[in-house]
């Protein structure tokens, strides 16, 4: 298993896993966004109570769930760096912020669009929608803090330790509805709990979010490739697969 973990923390062998994990992430994301958008857009039906303005849950969940999980395992990715100087967490920790403060701003806005019908106001100082908003500011924080300084290890470990003091906010987010009164509703499903929704409603939620995922990897692999290349681009390997190519 360590030998495993030490090999995968090779760019060299880390890129080629990825050039074949690659293109099958790509395809799985396509089909399960496809699938799950049209299942919950067109055939899912109306809620009974919101009609179909629900339906944006279809991305706003997804790209919630997105948003959290990407800068936990960015910060799994601060850890492992800061502990064992594997350059590869810290590429893919560089190159999953982007995505994750996308994500996040993706959450707060569908939230935004959901909550004027329902709530009758764009946005409301709520316990979740607060500490969304710190995630934000966090991922925006953490991508600043990389550009500030010079040498790549120090903008390494600066941002490794920012994303990890930072995670603390990923429990209040999910446990903000259970420990204040919020304007926010509960989870909509969980592993552990029967979901509150009629089956019709939360299997294609649920296909949209697997498919948030696997885009997610496709994304990171891809990206990881290409930082893998430029800053080991000088690096006899690449430059021999690069003539190999010619």
């Amino acid at each position: 298993m360590w030998a495993f973990f030490h090999k995968l923390g090779s760019p060299r062998w880390f890129y080629a896993i990825a050039a074949r994990l690659e293109p099958w992430c790509w395809t799985l994301a396509l089909l399960l966004i496809l699938v799950g958008s049209v299942w919950g857009l067109a055939f899912a039906p109306a809620d009974y109570q919101q009609g179909n303005s629900f339906r944006i849950i279809y991305i706003h969940v997804p790209a919630a769930f997105l948003g959290q999980s990407i800068y936990m395992a960015m910060a799994v990715c601060g850890f492992v760096y800061m502990v064992w100087k594997i350059k590869v967490a810290d590429m893919a920790a560089a190159m999953m912020a982007p995505l994750g403060a996308v994500m996040t701003f993706m959450a707060l806005l569908s939230g935004s669009v959901w909550g004027k019908p329902t709530w009758g106001t764009w946005w409301q100082w709520d316990a979740r929608l607060t500490s969304m908003l710190i995630l934000l500011f966090l991922y925006i924080g953490v991508m600043v803090l990389r550009g500030a300084f010079h040498r790549p290890e120090a903008a390494a470990r600066a941002a490794a330790i920012l994303t990890m003091v930072g995670v603390v906010n990923i429990p209040i987010i999910k446990y903000s509805v259970d420990w204040w009164n919020t304007l926010h509703q509960p989870a909509t499903f969980t592993i552990t709990e029967r979901p509150a929704m009629p089956v019709e409603m939360w299997l294609p939620l649920l296909v949209m979010v697997l498919g948030f995922y696997a885009f997610f990897a496709a994304f990171t692999l891809t990206r990881v490739r290409s930082e893998i290349l430029r800053r080991e681009g000088n690096k006899r390997w690449v430059l021999d697969m690069f003539r190999e190519t010619r």
